[in-house]
């Protein structure tokens, strides 16, 4: 599988996905805390990958998504945006209603 496939992999398998430097308990740059901390403020799950530990993600996402800045949150295989745009939406309140919807579609999908 390459790494582009692994990406599409990850993106398709997972309604809310944050792909930072670092955890959202042990975020490594200010950026990836701000981003996880809004995500986490939401209320709803959401999968990570940390880049940090997947230099091959790290140095082909950029390319793929044609965004070049971690964190990256990715939300029903859409790119939403980095740290700056998360942030905004958390303020506003589009993005708990963003996670909320996608939460709710994803409940309904499995049951």
């Amino acid at each position: 599988m390459s790494v582009v496939d692994t990406i599409k992999e990850q993106i398709e398998s997972n309604t809310i996905l944050l792909y930072m430097k670092g955890t959202p308990r042990f975020p490594q740059c200010g950026f990836s805390s701000r981003a996880s901390a809004a995500l986490v403020e939401c209320g709803e799950r959401f999968a990570f990958v940390n880049i940090l530990e997947a230099p091959e993600i790290r140095s082909e996402l950029p390319k793929y998504a044609n965004w070049p800045t971690f964190p990256q949150l990715w939300v029903n295989g859409e790119l939403v945006g980095g740290c700056d745009i998360i942030c905004e939406m958390a303020e506003s309140g589009e993005l708990k209603e963003l996670v909320a919807a996608a939460a709710k579609q994803e409940g309904s999908e499995e049951a």
